[in-house]
């Protein structure tokens, strides 16, 4: 059973409060949905509480809030960018992933800040992003994210200016945030005015208190209440070094008597044993779990006697977090530190890899009754940064035989959620994400949101009662979400609410202020935008109607309150905390069906300032003041009293009672010396009769454990009169959800114990439908007169490709009954859709895409062609896909090709990919246009070395592989730096108009690789150039990289200098890529001797030409390359060409057409040469990929 836990957010000023969920918390990467409650199944909730004193932080707290573990206020994690995730917090979203990380209280050594010292930050932004369900599908998954409440360390909870003033008698005095507390401040507050009357007999409470001896250093507590007939309470204590981030302490206590003694049980776990987490069965309590701390030991203590007794077992692996099933007690999924899936089916004894590269609680067990096996596991799987694979198998024999994929095709990473019957996954597509749905585990379809939605993020709420709650932001929000509803498939939605206010949990999750009431079906409370206000709204029929709530007309002191609907309302704050066991700002029970606990401010819209507490016994029809501060509140005996501990940062020793429902409280003393209160442990399960209050009479004291028997202030038990009978109503309309509900309730005035044997007792009577039982379909607006229209965008005449000629189909008239609404005859016949045959039509709004939404595809690997159609026959509908290869298949009709078409291309290139659809009335052709690419890995910028000036030359990037699909080819050449010539060719003709040296850098973009290459030219007007060979011991020592050819050139230039006495700047060289070594060296004539005229550089020319080859054929230009290497230089046989021309005509245009062509042919060779074993490697490896296909 549950176990309940108050924490009370105003400290003394030595101590601060820091919170860590419990619950699941999903992150995100990029776009996301997340969902509320991923994981039914488990009717658990972990009742393990850590307590946590630090002394490195400043005292700060954060707004005091209601106490409850049954509220449901909805959030959803990581929402920076849209993509599938679980709510931290949401009680189905983890089954029974438990991870009590730190949900904690922290002591301080330092002084509270003044009231002006403190951000905003420290209180306002601590949104809660934890959902505990209304006593239905209980939480387990939890992983280690902290997250921290702070409260107003000046003392005043956030709007309550007189926290500081109402003091109990008795209780201590002294200055808050360094400020005095004066006299006047002293004064009792109205309720404590109401209470006292004459002086009497101080009420006392049944209580003890146990001091933990000897833990006094311990800053963390975890502790665990194990349940329903249980009387054992075990608790864990650490010492948490926040500068080496690990636990250096701990001890382990177990009580037997309900909190009343404690024993120590570290030498049964070791005494030098260091513990971190404590972790429990959903399924059997009495099984207990410890994990030691990693940075020591990575082992796990196991009990199956309620903590009595433990077994060490040792981990290689390091936990981060678990997720129970939620049936058999023994099995357990471990998610560990390196994206590793372990499974255990004995309780952690012994563990088996699942899966590797496993997302971030994307795993869930499966549903009886949807899935094939008990245990199948759902899991997302990392294929890149980019792309994931959602996939199914086998708990015990997960291989990749066993492993199914229900969705055909990648989706975005940290996007599945498998929820209920439902499972929701993203893909995004032409910049936009894709949101599909498979109910019952069937075919997945793209949900139908209204046509211009355009979703900017996209959080499920919720899946009760076979339809999907999720909350939009469209592409105008930014911080808002619009509520949708659908339909029982989960395909087809329609608008709830709008603008309802959303907030950044600590961790930056997602919180929706939207709360479901717990007892009342069908019930919810939401916080609305509306004209720069955040007002309250309240629905009884799931969000087909809302109104505003009526503030109470009298203020605690019985002075009248003017508050006028619609400009004026009670307005509460929907918070609930991260910890189901820490506060709330809002309370209700499914054992106290019609009472709700809140805090929040009437006026024109919700504040935080002036801040009470308020309650309803009749289900938000009238609501009364209770507190003028904040109180934490707390349900006893199944809701037949309340408790309520103020706020405060000072030490107390009373708390109130209420045995009608809050309309009078009396105060009790609970310990004798007043304590700072750190939290409160309630006895599980709503009937609870016994609680553990934990505090400190100072900062450097042990932990006092006051534990509170109040059954003795009940003297009997109920009987049959002390119940009466309650009309659930709406302002006085009975029927609500299509029926009129009775329930039988405790009389106000009976002070008696329900005890653990009661339970609500409900009547219920159908109503005639009326209008208001119906809610607009999909594709319809609600107009201002209530009436459903079709919006611009939907035609009423569209029907479902299911529809098949012979049968029938359901023709909507605009409405749809609410989900659960149980009404019956009256106008139900004019709201319901109409039965009719389906008839025979031409196939419209056909779909072509891929799976994964892309337009291209790697050469050799499976593409998934998915066909849709919107209109028609579909079982008569026959479906031809041509891939624009020349194969084409058909199929008799579309439900056959529901899983997609698969095709492997075989070579490089733009396809037509064309779908057509056809019957006896007509067709419609879809058509897309794939790019099959291979994966560029080199290219080279072949160029000469020099150019002749004013005259065209060719640049040519050659590519390998040599086809890898469209390519763009980026130029930049000479001066030209700024405009880039971009081309889709892989050649280019340049003129360089300037003598000089040039640079030329081509880049290739293919798909997402883009590579380059850069070459430096000569231009001259004149030159004469040789090919140059070399020795054979050359090759030896030539890895063939352009570093390697540049110090070479430089070497064989200085050679042919010292044997010939050319001057330096008449002579270049370049080493030519490839085997054999090869080289050209070129021959510029002197300017001065020559004076520019063609004759004169000729003759020079032939006397240096001469000169150099006179040497080369003496073998008397040789160098070094390195001890004992000497290398030989010849001219070679071939020379490049005859590169003069004396004509005045033809000074260069031969001699410059003739080099290109040499060049460009020697280097294709050379890079044949160079790259022939990659390049077989290369065509093995698309070759591999398609015969693996």
């Amino acid at each position: 059973m549950n176990g309940e836990v108050i924490f009370c957010p105003k400290w003394h000023r030595a101590f601060w409060f820091l919170l860590f969920a419990v619950p699941c918390f999903l992150h995100a990467g990029e776009a996301e949905i997340t969902c509320r409650s991923c994981q039914p199944g488990s009717k658990w909730r972990g009742k393990e509480l850590l307590l946590k004193f630090h002394t490195s932080e400043s005292a700060t707290g954060f707004r005091g809030q209601v106490f409850g573990n049954s509220e449901r206020r909805f959030g959803a994690a990581s929402a920076e960018t849209p993509r599938l995730s679980c709510a931290v917090g949401s009680a189905e979203c983890a089954r029974a992933r438990v991870e009590y990380p730190e949900t904690s209280l922290k002591r301080n050594t330092r002084d509270l800040r003044a009231k002006g010292e403190l951000g905003q930050s420290e209180f306002t932004q601590m949104k809660v992003s934890n959902v505990s369900t209304s006593g239905q599908k209980k939480n387990g998954r939890v992983e280690g994210v902290r997250r921290r409440a702070r409260r107003n360390s000046h003392g005043d909870k956030l709007g309550s200016p007189r926290s500081a003033q109402n003091q109990d008698r008795g209780e201590a005095t002294g200055t808050v945030a360094g400020r005095r507390v004066t006299r006047s401040e002293l004064r009792w507050s109205g309720e404590e005015r109401r209470a006292a009357g004459p002086r009497q007999e101080e009420l006392k409470l049944n209580s003890s208190t146990f001091a933990l001896t000897g833990d006094s250093s311990h800053n963390q507590a975890m502790v665990h209440w194990s349940g329903q007939n249980s009387s054992v309470i075990l608790m864990l204590t650490k010492l948490f070094d926040f500068n080496l981030n690990s636990v250096t302490e701990s001890s382990l206590w177990r009580s037997t008597d309900y909190g009343a003694t404690y024993q120590k049980l570290n030498d049964k776990v070791g005494a030098k044993t260091i513990l971190s987490y404590l972790y429990v069965s959903p399924n059997n309590k009495r099984k207990i779990m410890l994990l030691t701390d990693p940075e020591v030991e990575s082992s796990l203590l196991i009990s199956s006697d309620e903590g009595a007794t433990y077994q060490k077992y040792r981990l290689n692996f390091y936990i981060l977090s678990l997720l129970f099933h939620p049936e058999q007690e023994d099995w357990i999924l471990a998610y560990s530190h390196d994206q590793k899936l372990y499974s255990s089916v004995e309780f952690g004894r012994r563990w088996q890899l699942v899966h590797e590269r496993v997302a971030p609680n994307r795993f869930y067990w499966s549903k009886m009754g949807l899935d094939k096996e008990p245990g199948l596991i759902h899991l997302e799987t990392s294929i890149t940064e980019g792309q994931a694979l959602y996939v199914t198998c086998k708990l015990q024999n997960c291989t990749d035989a066993n492993k199914g994929k229900p969705f055909p095709g990648y989706i975005d990473p940290n996007s599945l959620v498998v929820q209920d019957e439902y499972v929701f996954v993203q893909v995004s597509a032409g910049g936009r994400p894709i949101y599909y749905v498979s109910a019952k585990r069937d075919v997945f379809t793209p949900m139908k949101l209204p046509k211009y939605t355009l979703p900017k993020d996209l959080h499920v709420i919720s899946t009760d009662e076979n339809r999907v709650v999720a909350a939009v932001r469209e592409w105008n929000q930014n911080e808002t979400y619009n509520l949708y509803v659908s339909d029982t498939s989960g395909v087809y939605y329609t608008l709830a609410l709008e603008n309802v206010v959303s907030s950044m949990g600590p961790e930056g999750n997602v919180m929706v202020d939207l709360y479901e009431v717990a007892g009342i079906k069908g019930m919810f409370l939401a916080n609305k935008r509306t004209d720069n206000q955040v007002k309250t709204y309240i629905t009884y029929n799931r969000g087909r109607d809302w109104r505003l709530l009526q503030a109470p007309s009298k203020d605690l002191r019985g002075n009248s309150i003017h508050c006028v609907l619609p400009y004026c309302s009670l307005h509460l704050h929907l918070h609930v905390s991260a910890n189901p066991y820490t506060s709330g700002n809002i309370a209700s029970r499914d054992s106290a069906p019609g009472i709700i606990v809140a805090s929040g401010s009437i006026g024109a819209e919700l504040t935080t300032s002036n801040v009470s507490v308020f309650i309803t016994s009749d289900a938000g029809n009238t609501w009364r003041q209770i507190f003028d501060e904040e109180y934490a509140v707390l349900y006893l005996d199944q809701g037949g009293a309340l408790v309520a501990i103020r706020h405060t940062p000072l030490p107390i020793r009373h708390l109130w009672l209420s045995f009608d429902e809050g309309r009078q409280w009396n105060k009790y003393s609970f310990t004798n010396t007043p304590l700072f209160v750190d939290g409160v442990l309630g006895e599980p399960g709503e009937e609870t009769l016994i609680m553990t209050i934990f505090g400190h009479v100072s900062h450097r004291s042990e932990w006092q454990l006051v534990k509170i028997d109040f059954r003795s202030i009940f003297n009997r038990r109920c009987i049959e009169a002390d119940y009466q009978t309650w009309h659930l109503h709406n302002q006085g309309e009975p029927c609500l959800m299509g029926v009129k509900r009775i329930y039988r309730k405790l009389k106000p005035t009976s002070r008696c114990v329900m005890g653990k044997t009661y339970s609500v007792t409900m009547t219920s009577a159908p109503c005639d439908c009326t209008e208001a039982d119906f809610e607009c379909d999909y594709g319809f607006e609600r107009r201002t007169d209530g009436k459903c229209t079709p919006a611009f965008w939907f035609h009423p005449s569209s029907m479902s490709r299911s529809c098949t000629t012979g049968m029938t189909f359901l023709n909507s008239t605009g409405y749809r009954k609410v989900v659960s609404n149980n009404c019956t005859a009256g106008v139900s016949a004019e709201y319901t859709a109409r039965r009719q045959q389906c008839p025979i039509q031409a196939p419209k709004g056909l779909h072509l895409v891929t799976s994964e939404g892309s337009l291209t595809a790697v050469l050799g690997t499976n593409v998934t062609f998915l066909v849709f159609l919107e209109e028609g026959d579909g079982a008569r509908t026959s479906i031809t896909l041509d891939f624009g290869d020349g194969h084409a298949l058909t199929y008799s009709n579309v439900s056959s090709i529901e899983d997609g078409i698969k095709h492997i291309y075989k070579a490089v290139g733009i396809y037509r990919v064309t779908a057509t659809g056809e019957n006896s009335l007509g067709s419609e052709t879809a058509m897309l246009y794939l790019h099959v690419t291979c994966q560029l890995e080199y290219i080279h910028l072949s160029a000469p070395f020099v150019a002749v000036r004013n005259k065209e030359v060719n640049l040519t990037a050659v590519l390998w592989p040599s086809q890898v699909g469209t390519v763009t080819y980026i130029w930049w050449i000479g001066n030209n730096t700024e405009q880039p010539v971009i081309t889709l060719e892989g050649s280019v003709a340049y003129t360089f108009s300037r003598e000089g040296i040039n640079t030329v850098t081509v880049q290739v973009s293919a798909g997402n690789t883009i590579l380059q290459d850069r070459k430096t030219i000569a231009v001259h007007e004149y030159f004469r150039s040789h090919l140059l060979a070399f020795s054979s011991n050359l090759d030896e020592h030539n890895p063939d990289i352009a570093e390697w050819r540049l110090d070479v050139s430089r070497v064989i230039k200085n050679s042919l200098i010292q044997a010939t006495g050319v001057r330096e700047d008449q002579l270049l060289v370049t080493v030519l890529p490839g085997l054999p070594t090869a080289a050209e060296f070129f021959l510029l004539p002197d300017k001065q001797i020559t004076e520019g005229k063609p004759e004169k550089s000729s003759a020079h020319l032939d006397q240096l030409s001469e000169l150099l080859l006179s040497a080369l054929n003496q073998n008397l230009v040789q160098f070094t390359l390195r001890p004992g290497v000497q290398v030989t230089v010849y001219a070679a046989h071939l020379s490049a060409a005859p590169l003069v021309d004396t004509s005045e005509n033809h000074s260069g245009s031969a001699m410059l057409m003739l080099l290109s062509v040499v060049v460009v042919g020697l280097a294709v060779f050379v890079i044949y040469k160079f790259k022939r074993s990659q390049a077989s490697t290369s065509m093995r490896r698309c070759r591999t990929k398609k015969n693996k296909k």
